[in-house]
């Protein structure tokens, strides 16, 4: 896949119009090797982080239910900022996050 644009050393993929992501839930995109779970809260408000989860099993981030600002992983509840990628407490761990671009309906997704 080709970037769409170039913006300080982050390459930009366009991954489809904000229609295609649902309000509140998870959807799955893949740009070469990395899988990605990309989060709609809002007409205008998206958030991309790696679809696995913080933990030795690295169950499905996708599938985890939206609550605010955060998601819980499927697998073990654990709470999860859709801000930072960072595991919530009691829990401990991180999740890689990516800059998402909106060009009027068009969503990008960054990658170094």
């Amino acid at each position: 896949m080709e970037a769409a644009k170039v913006i300080d050393r982050v390459s930009y993929y366009s991954i489809g119009s904000i229609g295609d992501f649902p309000l509140h839930l998870g959807k799955v995109v893949q740009i070469g090797e990395t899988e990605i779970a990309v989060f709609r809260l809002s007409e205008s408000v998206l958030y991309a982080l790696e679809n696995r989860t913080g933990h030795k099993k690295g169950g499905p981030l996708a599938e985890g239910l939206v609550s605010g600002e955060y998601v819980y992983c499927p697998l073990r509840d654990c709470k999860i900022s859709l801000l930072s990628g960072e595991v919530q407490q009691p829990d401990t761990g991180q999740v890689r996050t990516f800059p998402i671009w909106l060009e009027g309906h068009n969503v990008l997704v960054g990658m170094k």
